[in-house]
């Protein structure tokens, strides 16, 4: 919830009420790609706009719900942030041992 500015009068705030858009303005709206170079310059635009995050895995993984022993997950949790890549690696350790069967 936004604070109320210290300029603004209470009854004054709770009174403000917020339109909802129109067709019409959503067809006026732009991307943000578009319109803030031309508002802030390209510099700046392009340190907003640029991507953020983990970098895109070239395989990605799925989401999967596992039902594992208490200790099981206490075991790799107890080792930190990465646990859940530690079961990940371990299953894989596990599959390389048993291939053959």
């Amino acid at each position: 919830m936004k604070k109320k500015p210290d300029h603004i009068a209470q009854k004054d705030w709770d009174d403000v009420d917020i339109p909802e858009l129109t067709e019409k303005d959503f067809s006026c709206m732009r991307p943000a790609r578009e319109v803030l170079p031309v508002l802030i310059g390209e510099q700046a635009a392009a340190e907003l706009l640029k991507r953020r995050g983990r970098p895109k895995a070239d395989q990605t993984k799925k989401a999967v719900s596992l039902r594992l022993d208490p200790e099981v997950i206490d075991f790799f949790k107890a080792g930190g942030p990465g646990w859940q890549s530690r079961i990940d690696a371990a299953l894989k350790e596990w599959m390389k041992e048993h291939k053959a069967a």
